[in-house]
């Protein structure tokens, strides 16, 4: 392993998406938190819904996975769900899995978490305690699919972690109390303990999609080798488990959150914007 060279440091000011995601992060859930108010206590009704239909006006945004779903199992296009696919589905073709990362409420609390466990363990990276193979994402995405069509169930629709979190919010609002489905966030921030991120990068079949469509994305992180020292601080932060320093940013497992970025002293990886 090389040893860094501390005459390489780069001193010159550049983007931290870490601070702009939790901006964007907050933001997003600041949306789902207050609307369930607007509704209720001021009959605003401009915006609606949650992370798996949400609507601004009369334009709406449906989550790709619950679409798909629907799709299936109606076996016939419903085209308001259809054109409120389009847009996420871009987003994900050109930017990869960035609502993963940087919308979803999911992160947003997993993004505190973190935080919190600095502050009180002061140790900036957690060691990876539990890991799967990677592949397994895969195979969740299409068993959460297969077992919808037997059981003739969108079953993401009622378990879905960001839509979980929309929907415990409205009940609390409208009815004072929380679905018992709410524990599965609760497992989410327990297995954060032993290891970053383990439901999202294996066991989110919305990720997993929307993964697959961002596989030939447009938006990458690449690395410049010859900057590189091999430090080894890019894997340490990646919340992915992944390894940037030998070009796993541009596989379809990297989400595009930018902590690689921000934790390289050398300048040796950032985003490469290439054309289709």
């Amino acid at each position: 392993m090389k040893r860094a060279d501390s005459t390489r440091l780069i001193s010159t000011p550049k983007i931290v998406y870490g601070r702009w995601r939790l901006i964007l992060l907050t933001g997003a859930f600041l949306l789902i938190l207050v609307n369930p108010f607007l509704n209720y206590f001021y009959h605003i009704n401009f915006i609606q819904g949650w992370y798996q239909s949400f609507g601004f006006g009369s334009l709406w945004f449906v989550s790709p996975l619950e679409g798909l779903e629907s799709l299936l199992l109606t076996k016939s296009v419903y085209m308001p769900s259809f054109i409120g696919m389009a847009i996420p589905v871009l987003i994900a073709l050109f930017l990869g899995r960035v609502f993963c990362s940087w919308v979803c409420p999911v992160s947003f609390f997993l993004e505190l978490f973190d935080k919190l466990r600095k502050l009180v363990t002061g140790r900036k990276f957690l060691k990876n305690g539990l890991l799967v193979a990677k592949k397994i994402l895969w195979f969740v995405l299409i068993a959460e699919l297969l077992l919808s069509m037997i059981l003739g169930v969108p079953l993401f629709v009622f378990l879905s972690p960001p839509g979980l979190i929309g929907r415990e919010i409205m009940m609390l609002v409208f009815f004072q109390s929380v679905a018992l489905e709410g524990v599965i966030l609760l497992l989410i921030l327990l297995l954060e303990l032993s290891t970053r991120r383990f439901f999202c990068r294996t066991f989110c079949p919305l990720g997993g999609l929307l993964a697959f469509l961002g596989s030939k994305r447009s938006l990458r992180v690449h690395v410049d080798q010859a900057n590189c020292t091999n430090c080894g601080i890019c894997e340490k932060s990646c919340p992915m488990g992944l390894l940037p320093s030998i070009g796993e940013g541009t596989s379809a497992y990297c989400w595009n959150c930018g902590e690689c970025v921000d934790s390289c002293c050398f300048d040796a990886l950032h985003f490469h914007w290439q054309e289709k």
